[in-house]
């Protein structure tokens, strides 16, 4: 997508006319990649990253001068929204919110065209915003550990998951950290899902105590992985599957297989773990969507209390 500067380029997407605005600006300095390139990303995997923001409320991140300057999360859906922008409101601290609901290309391309760097959707649907579907939990390491140290504790959760007749799947932060979700898709609360991920973290910081904490603050995690339970709340999102990240570089939130974690761990290099955009086309054409049982997979959370390992 080119653009003669000072210029709007006006395009047609399913019968819908979407205006594009500054597309030569440079988003990530240090490699010089454009607006344009950002929003031919999105085009791109539109097949899969749309089933992920399906009929859920989406809070975006936005970069307007790019990732070296000042950003913000916008949850209100911008009131200069096109007509046909679906929209949801939803409850949130005290008041309604009207959240942009992303349920095809145009839509998609209309945020991205906002300097939406990332997508952050519920772990809800938009039709019972008090039901998560998935639980998740964010694994951050403090300094001096790393992304190796994430995928110790990713696969020691996958397997006590194993143990509870749970499976999860796990994917990239994009940044540093590690992703791991389980998909749920049965009738459950944000109450019982957090309570849930909170004792499976106390689990295993008891465990392991030199390599995990649950605690929350900063100075706890020093060369241990932070295992942030607390993001299975009704207030709270994750950064979407596939979502680009606003790093020095275009990386991307990327769906893994267990194996390429352990193989990664034994070598103790997470190097080929960590993909830009243009690696995420190349993956996505060869692999499909392996993040897609997320979406349909029924599983109900055990009674923890009937559960020996715990």
């Amino acid at each position: 997508m080119r653009q003669k500067a000072g210029e709007a380029n006006y395009v047609p997407v399913l019968g819908k006319t979407l205006k594009f605005t500054h597309l030569d600006k440079v988003l990530y300095p240090e490699v010089g990649f454009t607006k344009a390139q950002v929003i031919d990303y999105y085009a791109s995997i539109e097949k899969v990253i749309l089933p992920h923001l399906k009929n859920r409320p989406l809070t975006v991140k936005r970069y307007p001068d790019g990732v070296d300057n000042e950003f913000f999360y916008e949850k209100q859906c911008p009131s200069y929204r096109p007509q046909w922008l679906e929209t949801t409101s939803v409850p949130f601290e005290r008041k309604r919110v009207n959240f942009c609901i992303i349920n095809d290309l145009a839509s998609l391309l209309w945020i991205t065209n906002l300097a939406s760097l990332e997508m952050h959707p519920s772990l809800s649907l938009s039709d019972n915003v008090s039901q998560p579907t998935m639980m998740v939990f964010d694994l951050d390491p403090g300094d001096p550990a790393t992304l190796l140290e994430c995928l110790d504790v990713a696969l020691k959760l996958r397997e006590l998951f194993h143990e509870l007749g749970l499976e999860s799947f796990p994917k990239s932060s994009g940044g540093k950290g590690l992703h791991v979700y389980v998909p749920l898709n049965t009738d459950v609360t944000y109450e019982k899902t957090k309570a849930f991920a909170h004792a499976l973290a106390q689990f295993l910081e008891k465990r392991y105590p030199l390599l995990v904490t649950s605690n929350m603050r900063k100075d706890s995690r020093t060369g241990k992985v932070f295992m942030d339970w607390s993001q299975n709340d009704y207030h709270k999102t994750t950064v979407c599957v596939y979502s680009m990240r606003a790093r020095s570089r275009p990386t991307v939130s990327a769906p893994l297989e267990w194996k390429e974690c352990e193989r990664a761990l034994k070598r103790k290099d997470a190097s080929k773990l960590v993909f830009e955009s243009r690696d995420m086309l190349k993956r996505i054409q060869r692999k499909g969507d392996i993040f897609a049982p997320v979406l349909s997979l029924h599983q109900k959370l055990p009674d923890l209390n009937e559960q020996r390992t715990m």
